[in-house]
């Protein structure tokens, strides 16, 4: 295997992880459910407004995991 370590799922740090993983995925998908009325609400009050609200709901969903993987990469 090259020198890799494997782990199956009953590991309790790949299980943990896979946990946290769905959790975050289930609240950004939350939010994404709800995000075409959020940004027509703000795109009532300024178009460029609904826009950055796009950019930071994206920019975050990517900021969570790399965050949760940089944590993950200091324990190791």
């Amino acid at each position: 295997m090259h020198g890799r370590k494997t782990t199956s799922v009953s590991d309790p740090k790949t299980r943990n992880a896979a946990i946290a993983a769905a959790c975050i995925m289930l609240g950004f998908g939350f939010a994404a459910f709800y995000m075409p009325n959020m940004m027509l609400a703000l795109g009532a009050h300024s178009p460029a407004l609904a826009g950055i609200f796009a950019a930071v709901f994206v920019f975050g969903f990517f900021f969570v995991f790399w965050l949760r993987g940089r944590s993950q990469r200091r324990k190791d």
